[in-house]
């Protein structure tokens, strides 16, 4: 990605966070990164692209391992359960993320295109990878057998919970020193659940 591009996205963010979707026009954008709006439009057609361009990252999955690393890391057991968690923190305590995790979560409701991508660039993806994993684990006898998407909606799920617990909670200006331990202690549970 070029420099101007990548500027582009980066001010986006922060103006998106700043003033939410509506508030964030192309031409405060294109003024934040010091280039004429018409410029802005040799690199995006339009605010929803950007928009859906800086949502993709909020939305990653904190993994992107092809098929042989998942299975090189699934073959550990509970600490391939440890390391997606702890990325998954990660993501959940950054407070660059925080502002455009709460606004995607209002979009969401808003925008057909955005609710796409987030099912294939969240969701879609982060199931494929647990499940993929779980079913190594199952195959190698580290884990219960069973159904290993199910398994791996019943982890993901406590996992988004808790970011979605994390988000309201600064939302109100609330601590959140009581969840900061709640991503182990659910990999610690998980794991007790289905280890064989």
């Amino acid at each position: 990605m070029n420099d101007t591009k990548t500027k582009i996205l980066k001010e986006s963010k922060s103006l998106f966070s700043e003033l939410g979707y509506k508030g964030a026009s192309v031409r405060k954008i294109a003024a934040k990164v010091g280039i004429r709006e018409s410029a802005l439009y040799n690199h995006f057609k339009n605010k929803e692209e950007i928009f859906l361009s800086v949502a993709k990252d909020i939305f990653a999955s904190p993994f992107s391992f092809n098929s042989n690393e998942i299975q090189e890391q699934a073959l550990k057991g509970k600490p391939f359960l440890k390391k997606y968690a702890m990325q998954y923190k990660l993501l959940s305590f950054d407070k660059d993320n925080e502002s455009m995790f709460r606004i995607l979560l209002i979009e969401l409701l808003q925008n057909k295109e955005l609710r796409e991508q987030f099912m294939h660039d969240f969701h879609d993806k982060n199931i494929k990878i647990l499940s993929e994993g779980f079913f190594i684990m199952m195959q190698n006898d580290l884990v219960r057998s069973g159904d290993p998407m199910i398994i791996s909606y019943e982890f993901l799920s406590t996992l988004f919970y808790i970011r979605l617990q994390i988000t309201l909670l600064r939302f109100d200006s609330l601590s959140t020193n009581t969840l900061s331990t709640q991503f182990e202690k659910h990999v610690d549970f998980f794991w007790d659940s289905i280890k064989l």
